[in-house]
């Protein structure tokens, strides 16, 4: 009896699931069609982080769609309505958010983190040598440190 009323209670859950909404708009043109198809593709949904609006689910980005699609229907740009929507919910909405004093470290934190990095190895692997080369030479007698400089003359 168990197994018959999970099997029911699955069998609902999964219904359920496979009647989720789905956007239908008219649009006056394929050109309108076409834009708001860009721009739903091209706006990041600010819920689910690294999903654009046309494939997200979220309550959040069917708001969005309706209203791109409703300012589509009022004429307004491209620019106007991209514009719009970062006002709104700000730069993180695109994927590509401009270089401005508030983005400039995610522009350029990274490659200043890579370069510090390398110079920091560098600076480790270049210690780590002149200490290992002083360490040879302190351990070094006077006759000894002699007859190296001496074979070193003689290999060059």
């Amino acid at each position: 009896m168990k197994r018959i009323l999970y099997a029911l209670m699955l069998s609902m859950a999964c219904w359920g699931s496979a009647q989720a909404a789905i956007d239908t708009y008219e649009f006056s043109s394929k050109a309108q069609s076409d834009r708001y198809r860009v721009l739903v593709e091209e706006l990041r949904c600010p819920k689910c982080q690294n999903q654009n609006i046309a494939d997200s689910d979220s309550p959040i980005a069917m708001d969005m769609r309706d209203e791109i699609f409703k300012k589509l229907g009022q004429g307004e740009s491209d620019e106007q309505i991209i514009g719009f929507l970062v006002d709104r919910y700000g730069d993180f909405v695109r994927y590509k958010p401009p270089v401005n004093s508030r983005t400039v470290i995610l522009w350029y934190g990274p490659a200043a983190l890579l370069a510090f990095g390398f110079l920091m190895v560098a600076v480790i692997v270049y210690r780590r040598r002149r200490g290992e080369r002083t360490e040879a030479e302190q351990h070094l007698s006077g006759d000894e440190q002699s007859r190296l400089s001496d074979i070193l003359k003689q290999h060059k």
